[in-house]
């Protein structure tokens, strides 16, 4: 009986230990192969019993920090990072309870956010390849790359946590990877030859509001905010504030260097609010963030047959060319922001392009040259600058050309012309080194001049830097 009464004691005081250490716990973002933002002070976070004591020791600089956990028991402070290196540790410690986190680099850290585009992975999705992905994966050993990617979630209250933990690149971690976030780390880490990490948070079919929260869309009359579970029953995806609440809540404050996007085919019937939602989505983040202006690269959309989703009830705003048209307007409005054109990896009957490499590596571009400042080569796709209307020709000028356009020698048949009538015809083209001249022998006094403007279209002009022009039009018919 005495042995009996012995083990329950022993029992009871393994469980109250238990529950005490269930209080002292990290973020999943705070594990083993974690990466910091070089050169900044890094949020770091975390809860334990109320009002206690918590000491961190860094590694890199032999530090400690010395904090208390609030009432609720949550702490938080930063730390200060120098230029890229490690592997270091980070000893977070309550009481007698401690964490060491083991094999921690200082690099440069981005957020990759967005829908199935940005989600799909490096293996593919089921029946839908990724170009030559099989043979990057086997290549992708890395251990200056760190990944870590959000489940997907959508709820109806902000989460604070998720299941993950940081990861060293390897064929076994990058199979299962973002292949666009892929391509744009992988490109990083090359040229500037320091660590990258990567946050990994999207969700494929997606909409922009799901990733907004109710702040963020009290403006946005269309945006109807859900409130129980039966509301998430049908696409939760698309349910404004849901992945803002699962998956977004959890990283936000993590120190990154910059977001990269790639979302929008899930707006192409609401091109009309894409500008202003993704201004206030893109400014909402920042004052989240805390970091100011911080960079925000994104993929335009690729030409695609949207109008296969609507067989009998076709309608010309579905023309995701309005889509893109939104997205070049929010590049054009937003500070320190970017834009990747994909007008060439469209496929027609596949929403999801096989050639992710060129979006990640445009947003490397972009990066690179903005924020990094590399120079001497080209990261701009070329844009409509003017047009100079002569008897009965257009000459239309453009942007970012650098060292000229170029169709590989191929004929252009992509531009459309209209007179007063409003009736857009094909037209001839005649490119030059940094223009091209239109006719039509069916428009007499040309007005407006459009570009690819189509749901699905093929790029045909490019920069001498390989980078494509967009789709575009003059007018606002």
């Amino acid at each position: 009986m005495k042995n009996l009464k012995q083990i329950f004691i022993a029992i009871a005081m393994l469980l109250t230990s238990f529950q005490i250490n269930a209080k002292f716990k990290l973020p999943a973002l705070f594990s083993d192969n974690m990466m910091l933002q070089q050169k900044s002070d890094a949020p770091i976070w975390g809860w334990a019993e109320k009002n206690s004591n918590i000491v961190i020791k860094t590694s890199w600089d032999s530090k400690t920090y010395k904090l208390k956990a609030d009432n609720s028991g949550k702490w938080k402070t930063e730390l200060q990072t120098p230029s890229f290196g490690g592997p270091f540790t980070i000893e977070v410690s309550e009481g007698t309870e401690k964490v060491v986190i083991k094999n921690v680099l200082i690099g440069e850290v981005w957020l990759c956010s967005g829908q199935s585009n940005m989600e799909m992975p490096l293996k593919g999705f089921p029946g839908q390849p990724v170009r030559n992905g099989n043979e990057i994966i086997l290549r992708s050993s890395n251990k200056n790359i760190r990944l870590i990617t959000v489940p997907r979630a959508a709820v109806l209250e902000p989460k604070d946590d998720f299941e993950g933990k940081w990861e060293e690149a390897s064929p076994k971690t990058t199979a299962n990877f973002s292949s666009t976030a892929w391509y744009f780390g992988l490109l990083l880490q090359e040229v500037l030859q320091v660590p990258v990490g990567l946050i990994h948070v999207s969700y494929g079919g997606s909409s922009m509001e799901a990733w907004m929260n109710q702040e963020m869309l009290k403006d946005f009359a269309s945006a109807k905010i859900p409130t129980t579970k039966e509301d998430l029953a049908k696409d939760p995806n698309r349910v404004p504030t849901t992945l803002f609440n699962g998956m977004l809540s959890p990283v936000i404050g993590y120190g990154i260097k910059g977001c990269i996007w790639y979302q929008g085919e899930s707006n192409y019937e609401r091109a009309s609010e894409y500008t202003a939602l993704m201004q206030k989505m893109v400014s909402s983040w920042r004052a989240m963030w805390k970091q100011g202006d911080f960079p925000f690269y994104f993929c335009q959309i690729a030409p695609f047959n949207y109008a296969s989703f609507h067989p009998k009830d076709y309608l010309e705003k579905y023309n995701s060319a309005y889509l893109r048209e939104a997205q070049f307007k929010a590049f054009k409005e937003i500070p320190n922001a970017g834009m990747a054109v994909l007008m060439d990896v469209g496929e027609e009957n596949n929403i999801h392009p096989t050639d992710k490499e060129k979006g990640g590596n445009r947003l490397a571009f972009q990066a690179l040259s903005k924020t990094y400042g590399v120079e001497g080569f080209e990261f701009e796709s070329p844009k409509f600058k003017a047009m100079e209307i002569k008897d009965n020709s257009v000459t239309v000028s453009f942007d970012d050309v650098p060292n000229g356009i170029t169709s590989y020698g191929k004929e252009v048949t992509g531009f459309e012309i209209a007179g007063e009538d409003k009736v857009f015809y094909p037209a001839k083209a005649e490119v030059r080194r940094k223009s091209v001249v239109l006719t039509s022998d069916k428009v007499m006094k040309p007005v407006a001049v459009r570009y690819l403007w189509k749901d699905f279209a093929k790029a045909e002009l490019f920069s001498n830097g390989g980078l494509p022009m967009s789709s575009f039009r003059t007018d606002e018919w």
